[in-house]
């Protein structure tokens, strides 16, 4: 099909690359448009000219994969507000984008996931990681690749960690996000959802406690088995579905845990142990979308 597409991003990775092929490989060449140069009167509409110089309305569809979580909330928001066709949703984006939004989502859909706790000041994220059980995980509610993330032992790190935190001046850190910690058999799972298909999932191993490819984690690939896929299918849709990255935790005694869902994932790293193509899977995700609202 034809269909005139825009790609939203702060810088062209190795993944941005790989969809533009994608979407070359079907006769679609994307407009890039760099989150940078944006530029935006908020009182009109989506016949304003985007940095491309096109106006925003005359794209079909509008692929976001900002870097920078703001910028591409804000956009996303401002183009469902002008009935621009995005991929993923403003709505998944932000529940996606904030654990404790995430944890909700997922909460309400009754997604099995490790126990979760919220507090806003320092002694009610003592009392709350009193209440999981040591070893927990302090999280920021924001943020990615493992960034800031603290497994605390006991009270004297939780105290230590908080202390830091309360040092900090961005409200951010201010929320503690203190989460289960699950004994990983060394490893965790990654799992692609595009649309109503698990298209394919990765082991990350490490022996580090955080598995992160972006930290050092080796991929491998992981079966899509039934169980996996059931859960997989009912996070996507606790959060609107799209094009997601759900993080799978397995507990020693066999269960599957939501960790966290990734709406801009990096998948360089997983198409060649799954053997997918992950951008064509994106790419042809998109134009059916187009397909499906014109």
């Amino acid at each position: 099909m034809s269909a005139r597409v825009a790609l939203l991003i702060t810088h062209l990775r190795a993944e941005e690359k790989l969809l533009l092929s994608a979407f070359e490989a079907r006769g679609i060449r994307p407009d890039v448009i760099l989150d940078r140069d944006l530029n935006v009167d908020l009182t009109t509409g989506p016949e304003q000219t985007a940095p491309s110089g096109l106006p925003w309305s005359a794209y079909d569809i509008v692929l976001e994969r900002c870097v920078s979580t703001t910028r591409g909330l804000y956009m996303l928001a401002l183009l469902e507000n002008w009935g621009v066709l995005t991929v993923n949703r403003y709505h998944t984006a932000a529940a996606c984008a904030d654990k404790l939004l995430t944890s909700l989502a997922l909460a309400r859909a009754s997604v099995p996931q490790p126990a979760v706790r919220v507090a806003f000041d320092a002694d009610s994220a003592l009392q709350a990681l009193d209440c999981l059980g040591y070893p927990a995980v302090l999280k920021p509610v924001t943020g990615s690749w493992g960034r800031l993330l603290a497994r605390v032992s006991d009270r004297e790190d939780a105290e230590t960690i908080i202390e830091h935190r309360e040092t900090l001046g961005n409200y951010v850190y201010h929320t503690y996000y203190a989460q289960q910690y699950v004994e990983k058999p060394g490893r965790d799972i990654r799992a692609f959802v595009v649309g109503s298909r698990t298209i394919c999932a990765i082991y990350r191993t490490s022996p580090h406690w955080i598995t992160n490819t972006a930290r050092g984690g080796q991929a491998f690939n992981c079966p899509v088995t039934p169980a996996l896929d059931d859960l997989c299918q009912a996070a996507a849709a606790a959060v609107g579905g799209g094009v997601l990255a759900i993080d799978v935790l397995e507990t020693p005694d066999g269960r599957l845990l939501v960790n966290e869902i990734n709406h801009t994932m990096e998948f360089r790293n997983s198409s060649a142990p799954t053997g997918v193509d992950i951008a064509a899977e994106v790419a042809a995700y998109v134009l059916d979308t187009v397909r499906v609202q014109a």
